[in-house]
C-alpha cells in the first residue's frame, strides 16, 4: 500500500475568508503534503514496511524519547497528520455539536477553558511540532503538543483535533504571530462535527 496525496475536501480558496488563504493551501498541501508522500513512498519501497498501512508504519518507526526519528517516519507521521488536519477544517462556521460540547466542558471545565488550553499548547511548542486533543486509553480528554511528526497514534491515543504548528502552516497568513493562528484556527477554521465523530 502506498501513500497517496489526498484531495482537499474543499477549494483551495474555501478557507480564505476563514483566515487561511489560498496560498497558504497550495504550498501546504499541493508541495509540503505531497513531499512528505513522495519521499516516503520512495523510503518504504523494498522495506518490510512496503504494503503496510500508514498507521502500522507510524507505530512500528516510532522510537520513544527519540527527537530526530527516521525518514520512514518523519514522512509516514506528517503524510498521516496532514491528512487528518485538512478533514478536521472545513468553510464556514460549523456549530460544535453538544455531545462534543458536553464531553470539553466535564474534561475541561468550559469551551473556552479547553480553546485556552489547547492554543497554549501550540504556542508552547518549541520549534515544529503539532498541538492536539486526545481521547487517551483511559477514555479521558487531553490537550497533547508534539514535535516534529510526532503524533498520538505513538501513544496508543486517539486524535480528536490537531493543528499543525510548523512555520510553513502559517507563515504567509500570520507571519511569526502563531498564537493569533492558534486562536483563528479554534475561532474560525475548525470542522466540530468532524471532532465529534472522532469522538464516537
Amino acid at each position: 500500500m502506498s501513500f497517496t496525496l489526498p484531495d482537499l475536501p474543499y477549494a483551495h480558496d474555501a478557507l480564505a475568508s476563514a483566515g487561511m488563504s489560498k496560498e497558504t493551501l497550495e504550498y501546504h498541501h499541493d508541495l509540503h503534503h505531497k513531499a512528505y508522500v513522495d519521499n516516503g513512498n520512495k523510503l518504504i519501497a523494498g522495506t518490510q514496511w512496503e504494503g503496510k498501512s500508514v498507521e502500522d508504519i507510524i507505530v512500528g518507526t516510532y522510537q520513544a524519547g527519540s527527537t530526530a526519528q527516521n525518514g520512514i517516519f518523519n514522512n509516514a507521521s506528517q503524510h498521516w497528520n496532514h491528512a487528518q488536519f485538512w478533514e478536521m477544517m472545513g468553510p464556514g462556521k460549523v456549530a460544535m455539536p453538544g455531545e462534543l460540547e458536553k464531553a470539553l466542558v466535564e474534561s475541561f471545565g468550559s469551551v473556552q477553558k479547553f480553546k485556552d488550553e489547547f492554543a497554549a499548547a501550540g504556542a508552547g511548542q518549541f520549534g515544529s511540532g503539532w498541538a492536539w486533543l486526545v481521547k487517551a486509553k483511559d477514555g479521558s480528554l487531553k490537550v497533547t503538543k508534539t514535535e516534529n511528526g510526532v503524533n498520538p497514534l505513538c501513544f496508543g491515543q486517539t486524535a480528536l483535533l490537531g493543528c499543525d504548528v510548523w512555520e510553513h502552516s502559517y507563515y504567509i497568513d500570520f507571519r511569526n504571530k502563531r498564537p493569533a493562528y492558534l486562536t483563528n484556527f479554534l475561532d474560525n477554521l475548525v470542522n466540530w462535527e468532524n471532532v465529534a465523530s472522532r469522538l464516537k
